[in-house]
C-alpha cells in the first residue's frame, strides 16, 4: 500500500520535521519522516512497538538530535539554538516522571517553571505564579487536593497534576508520552475530558501525543501519523488517517476502526469460522 499524505491548513507552523534519519548502533530508528504542526493543531503518533514514536517525540521535544534532516521547533532549528531556552516553552506531560521527594500537588505543579524535578532551594514563585499555578491546579480537577502528597495520588490524579504542570510555563507546545498508561476505564475517561478541556481553553497550544490504543485519543485529537518500521506510513487529518484500511495496513493486522462521539475504537476484523480457529 502506498503512504498517504494530506496537506495541513495554512496557520502558523509550530514544529517543522523534515526529512528526518536518527541512527543508532548502525540501525535506523527513523527514516525519512517529515511532519509538520501549526498553531491548534493536535497530533496523535500510532504505531507497533519499535515504530519509531518515542524517537520522534523525542525530537519534538528538543531532548535529542536528528542523525540527518531538519527539525524546526518553534521557529529555532536544533543544533543552532540554546537547548534549555527552547524546552522551557514546550511543556511535557511523562506518567513516568520522577521525583526525589514526596510533593504536594501544587509544588509539582510549580516545577513548571523551573523545570526541575524537584522543588529548587532557595526558590520561591511570586504571588501571580503561585496563583496562576493554583488555577491550574482547579482547572484540571484538584483543587482541593493541591496539599495532598504525591504518594497517596492516584495514577489519574498524577496524570492530570503533570499536565496542569506543564501548562504553568504557558507552552506553545505540548507534548504527551502515552498520558493514559496505567489508568483504570474511569480515570482514563478523566484525563481525557481534561485533555479537551484545557485544549479548548488553550487554543493557541499544539500538541502531539503518542499513544499505542486508539482509545486513549482525546476527541480533539485533530490530526494523525502512522509510523511503522521508522518510516510514515500515513500522516494528515485524524478521519482520514486513522480508517480501518490504514490502520491495518500499519499494524499488519486486520483491523475494524470506528469512530462514535468524537472517540476512537479498534477490534479485530471478523472473518467467519475461521477466524477463531
Amino acid at each position: 500500500m502506498t503512504p498517504t499524505s494530506i496537506t495541513s491548513s495554512t496557520a502558523p507552523v509550530v514544529l517543522d520535521v523534515a526529512d528526518v534519519r536518527v541512527a543508532r548502533a548502525g540501525r535506523d530508528l527513523l527514516a525519512g519522516v517529515s511532519m509538520r504542526v501549526r498553531v491548534a493543531e493536535h497530533w496523535a503518533l500510532i504505531g507497533p512497538n519499535g515504530a519509531g514514536k518515542t524517537t520522534l517525540l523525542t525530537l519534538c521535544g528538543a531532548l535529542g538530535h536528528p542523525t540527518s534532516g531538519t527539525v524546526d521547533v518553534l521557529g529555532r532549528r536544533l543544533g543552532r539554538v540554546d537547548l534549555s531556552e527552547l524546552r522551557r516553552r514546550i511543556g511535557h506531560v511523562d506518567p513516568q516522571h520522577r521525583m526525589l521527594r514526596d510533593n504536594t500537588v501544587l509544588q509539582v505543579v510549580l516545577t513548571g517553571l523551573t523545570g526541575s524535578s524537584d522543588p529548587v532551594a532557595r526558590w520561591s514563585p511570586t504571588p501571580a505564579e503561585e496563583a496562576r499555578a493554583r488555577s491550574l491546579t482547579a482547572s484540571v480537577g484538584l483543587g482541593a487536593r493541591s496539599t495532598a502528597r504525591w504518594s497517596v495520588l492516584s495514577q489519574g490524579e498524577r496524570g492530570r497534576a503533570l499536565i496542569a504542570r506543564a501548562l504553568l510555563a504557558s507552552p506553545a507546545l505540548l507534548l504527551l508520552d502515552e498520558p493514559a498508561t496505567g489508568l483504570d476505564v474511569a480515570a482514563r475517561e478523566h484525563l481525557l475530558d481534561t485533555l479537551d478541556e484545557v485544549r479548548a481553553s488553550h487554543p493557541d497550544v499544539a500538541s502531539v501525543t503518542v499513544t499505542h490504543h486508539l482509545e486513549d485519543l482525546p476527541a480533539s485529537t485533530s490530526h494523525a501519523v502512522l509510523l511503522r518500521d521508522g518510516r510514515v506510513f500515513a500522516q494528515g487529518p485524524a478521519d482520514d488517517v486513522l480508517t480501518s484500511e490504514l490502520v491495518s495496513a500499519a499494524f499488519d493486522h486486520p483491523l475494524v476502526i470506528e469512530r462514535v462521539a468524537g472517540r476512537w475504537s479498534a477490534r479485530t476484523r471478523w472473518a467467519g469460522p475461521a477466524a477463531s480457529m
